[in-house]
């Protein structure tokens, strides 16, 4: 039965791609000379997401907090990783920002086309002159006054659990002197677990966004200190989340 559905879904999924992708290309087309930041085609994809998570049948989606982030203020907003569908189901925010992401997602048809498109930020992970090209876009977008978006774990949890957090997003956010946006995000893992394709059962997913964190009070310049800060934070707010604390 998991097996059908999953058909069903991916089914659904590839057809909203190809209604979707022809007129995203189309406007990106026409705005490129003019969209340097490519704020257009942002937007674009942020409502198909939110069109497309809405409108899939096996989950029930709840967005807490969204007006945390107060408009106008830059932000480097963190996540958690449990599955794939996160990269969809955060666009429910309908934030501004650039995402973060693996190198390897640029092989991805479609998905890597949307990451040209929309001009996001990849990194190879393993490579040093990577990261460090990506900590200098990332730098430069916020000082345009553009979030950054990604996930400090690196990758998908493979138990649902927040993982070690990489020093990156702190370094941004402290080298930038922006605030971090905590953002917590659970029941995907359920879903679409890492590495799987088969759909689980019916689940219901929350996205919390916690409080902003200015630089005063971060506490220390040290990026792997902030970093583990933040994680035992989060751990401690999803323990809250999952035992329906507010």
């Amino acid at each position: 039965m998991d097996i059908l559905k999953s058909i069903v879904i991916w089914l659904v999924g590839i057809t909203f791609i190809v209604i979707f992708f022809p007129m995203t290309f189309l406007v990106w087309l026409v705005v490129l000379p003019f969209d340097k930041n490519r704020t257009v085609t942002h937007w674009m994809l942020i409502y198909q997401a939110v069109i497309i998570s809405y409108m899939i049948p096996i989950w029930k989606i709840r967005v807490e907090g969204r007006k945390k982030a107060l408009p106008g203020t830059t932000y480097v907003i963190i996540c958690n990783h449990q599955s794939i569908l996160d990269i969809l189901l955060i666009n429910c925010l309908r934030y501004r920002f650039k995402w973060i992401s693996k190198i390897e997602n640029e092989k991805v048809p479609v998905l890597g086309w949307y990451l040209k498109m929309a001009d996001y930020i990849t990194v190879d992970r393993g490579d040093k002159e990577s990261k460090e090209k990506m900590i200098e876009e990332s730098y430069e977008c916020l000082k345009k006054n553009i979030s950054i978006m990604l996930f400090p774990e690196g990758t998908r949890s493979p138990d649902r659990d927040i993982k070690f957090f990489k020093r990156g997003a702190f370094q941004l956010a402290i080298t930038a002197n922006k605030p971090l946006l905590p953002v917590l995000i659970d029941g995907t893992g359920g879903i679409l677990p890492k590495h799987g394709l088969i759909f689980g059962g019916f689940h219901n997913i929350t996205i919390r966004v916690l409080d902003p964190v200015n630089p005063s009070e971060f506490g220390t310049s040290d990026y792997d200190e902030l970093a583990m800060k933040f994680q035992v934070m989060m751990t401690a707010e999803m323990n809250k989340l999952r035992s329906n604390m507010p």
